[in-house]
């Protein structure tokens, strides 16, 4: 198991948390089977954002983003150089810490679709 901290969220995870992660789950996954219930408006297929985090440890142990990936991350809101989809970033053997941005673009959700 990998040891995937989570900063404080004011909603998600308002103490911050410490989670045993699978190597080969996504942090998405891993976030939602520990009850922090992070945004995944498409389902997890890479078609959102809402589900960005910011991995403030451990980032290149990740496999490189792909394209579809990179580019909707540019829509992003609060989007830094280490920023990662977590249905997207798959946990591998190196200890991660990940933020969760305070806002998230949710077009459904606004009702901009």
């Amino acid at each position: 198991m990998t040891t995937l901290i989570v900063l404080p969220h004011v909603e998600l995870c308002p103490e911050g948390a410490v989670l045993e992660a699978e190597p080969g789950q996504t942090i998405c996954d891993t976030l939602l089977a520990n009850g922090i219930d992070i945004e995944h408006a498409c389902e997890k297929s890479c078609a959102c954002t809402t589900c960005h985090v910011i991995v403030r440890e451990g980032f290149n142990s990740l496999e490189a983003a792909e394209e579809l990936e990179e580019d909707l991350l540019d829509k992003a809101w609060g989007l830094e150089p280490n920023s990662r989809l977590s249905c997207q970033a798959v946990v591998a053997d190196t200890p991660l810490t990940v933020e969760i941005p305070k806002y998230s673009i949710n077009m459904a959700r606004e009702g901009k679709h």
